[in-house]
């Protein structure tokens, strides 16, 4: 396979999303008595952070990529 870039934003989603599955699965087991707008707004605040961090990553490597083809034309 392949090597591929490291991107953050997905992985902080992904995590998010998890999270979220495994306090609803205890709920439903009866493990923990959460309510859902407390999971629904810790939810939905971790997919706006992993996108500021996925809009973040990108503005930094946009950057790298205008500085290296910046010297190269030079």
């Amino acid at each position: 396979m392949r090597r591929h870039e490291f991107q953050p934003g997905r992985l902080l989603a992904g995590l998010v999303l998890i999270a979220a599955g495994v306090l609803y699965l205890l709920d439903a087991t009866g493990g923990a008595d959460l309510p859902w707008f407390l999971v629904v707004p810790v939810t939905v605040g971790g997919l706006c952070l992993a996108a500021l961090v996925g809009m973040v990553t990108y503005a930094v490597r946009r950057d790298r990529r205008d500085r290296i083809s910046a010297s190269s034309d030079r």
